[in-house]
């Protein structure tokens, strides 16, 4: 597959499944926009693919912010003239029963996974339209846009509305050529999963391998944790597939975890 002449901008790129999916897409020729709240950790990853003779670009944005938002892909249009794809994928995670969340917990859960998501959707449908030459737009939900676990409920219940989003750009952007869809990971050993594991070993009072093996992996068939690879590889994948036949739609990767 290539990607070669396309500009992709990807939220939360600075680690985890992000910076592995602007990797491969800077692999795959394409010019990559590493966004992140961090910007020291952003550039660095930007530096890092230059180094290779990749088409990279650090920036900074708080997908909570309008204002940051706008100004962040403004900085895409200046330098590179165009977005061809954008992968919503900033997220956090907070872990606890739903009545000892804050209001303000939640609604900063809330902000980032769902605001953060329109605010740079509506800033690359914008580009994607004007222009006319159609584009990828892909959010990284999770298992549990399907399924709900204790102690998540603000994630769940934003993992949930993505695809509600998905779909309806889906259906508006089907005339201008914009694809939209969510790649839905099961437990990938990121730092946002392995912060999870000593607060749900506190939570149920077991073990941090009984939370791996009896929470995170007991569904899947195999045991296994769904690897930044895999969910980098759907997101190519996805990201050039030009055609309206894969639209709206959710991929899970999740090792059986959830079998649609």
């Amino acid at each position: 597959m290539s990607l070669k002449g396309k500009v992709a901008v990807v939220t939360g790129a600075a680690s985890g499944i992000g910076k592995r999916i602007a990797e491969v897409y800077a692999e795959s020729g394409a010019k990559v926009a590493i966004v992140d709240l961090n910007l020291p950790a952003a550039s660095t990853a930007a530096r890092e693919l230059k180094a290779k003779g990749k088409a990279a670009l650090g920036i900074q944005m708080d997908v909570t912010s309008e204002e940051s938002v706008e100004a962040g892909m403004a900085q895409v249009l200046k330098k590179w003239g165009k977005i061809d794809i954008l992968v919503s994928n900033a997220g956090i995670q907070i872990v606890k029963p739903v009545q000892e969340f804050t209001f303000d917990e939640w609604r900063r859960m809330i902000a980032v996974h769902l605001d953060g998501a329109f605010l740079t959707t509506r800033a690359a449908l914008r580009d994607m339209y004007r222009r006319g030459d159609g584009g990828a737009i892909i959010y990284m939900g999770s298992v549990h846009s399907h399924e709900a676990s204790k102690l998540k409920a603000p994630y769940v219940t934003a993992k949930h509305g993505l695809l509600g989003l998905a779909r309806t750009v889906a259906k508006e952007g089907a005339e201008k050529n914009v694809r939209a869809n969510v790649i839905c990971p099961g437990f990938v050993k990121t730092p946002l999963v392995e912060k999870q594991i000593p607060e749900q070993a506190k939570k149920f009072g077991i073990t941090r391998q009984e939370v791996i093996k009896n929470i995170m992996l007991k569904n899947t068939v195999d045991g296994e944790f769904t690897t930044v690879d895999d969910v980098a590889r759907v997101a190519r994948f996805l990201a050039d597939f030009e055609t309206n036949a894969l639209t709206g739609q959710s991929f899970v990767v999740s090792h059986g975890w959830f079998m649609q």
